[in-house]
């Protein structure tokens, strides 16, 4: 049986080592992390592969519940697909667990609130947004991305796939880049 972690943050300039730290204080011998937003599960790369990689027994331990999720559908489905290969959820904060009738309840209260809570996230700053746009000081989101990088790497004879991991990004990221150029 291994306690296998999982950390996530949603953006780049996001830190992992709080979540890193508890995760391996818990005793999760493998720990796999990213960045990359919980809104789905599109792009989640290393979360495909801890569920792929649980066996009977074996337990998914997360710091918070959104932390796996903040689609209540999504996460409901990743514990199905961990219970499906015998194995179990565990947040440790709220410390919830699978092993119990109960956690399942507590875990769907949960995932309904993370996916409340994005909705509020997401309002909140259409309205902050707009309230910019009409006071004239918005000025849009900051890049996450060297666009000029990309496109000097890709002159140079890189790949997409090289630009990507060159950049701790996605394929996709590097082709919408190329496009607009």
């Amino acid at each position: 049986m291994a306690r296998i972690g999982y950390a996530r943050v949603s953006t780049l300039d996001q830190d992992l080592d709080t979540q890193l730290a508890r995760l391996k204080a818990e005793g999760c011998g493998i720990v796999r992390a990213e960045k990359v937003s919980g809104g789905s599960r599109e792009g989640r790369v290393e979360l495909a592969t801890v569920i792929e990689f649980l066996r009977p027994g074996d337990e998914l331990v997360v710091t918070r519940l959104d932390r796996l999720g903040r689609d209540t559908r999504d996460v409901l489905n990743l514990i199905h697909e961990a219970e499906q290969r015998a194995a179990f959820v565990t947040v440790l904060d709220p410390h919830v667990s699978t092993r119990g009738e109960m956690g399942h309840l507590v875990l769907t209260v949960l995932g309904m609130v993370a996916q409340m809570e994005r909705r509020f996230i997401k309002e909140r700053q259409r309205e902050g947004i707009e309230r910019a746009k009409a006071e004239g000081i918005y000025a849009g989101g900051t890049r996450r991305l060297d666009h000029e990088r990309i496109r000097a790497l890709h002159a140079d004879g890189a790949g997409p796939a090289a630009i990507a991991r060159t950049l701790n990004c996605s394929r996709m990221q590097v082709y919408r880049v190329l496009r607009e150029g």
